[in-house]
């Protein structure tokens, strides 16, 4: 149990570190990423970049077999 907690915390401090570059990718502004602006609100629906980091993850896993 303790395992997969200390590699998700170090995952965590390592996008932490490395946050600077990828807030420079186009994640959630991508193409099929659903925007309504109002006039008094707005609705943000990242259905691409949703389905581009769970298909990553799922690679990811599958490569690394777990």
């Amino acid at each position: 149990m303790s395992r997969p907690l200390i590699i998700i915390g170090v995952l965590i401090v390592i996008a932490g570190l490395l946050w600077p570059w990828l807030s420079r990718l186009p994640l959630g502004h991508l193409p099929g990423d659903i925007v309504i602006r109002r006039e008094n609100f707005s609705v943000f629906f990242p259905i691409t970049t949703m389905i581009l980091i769970s298909v990553t993850i799922s690679l990811v896993l599958w490569l690394f077999g777990h």
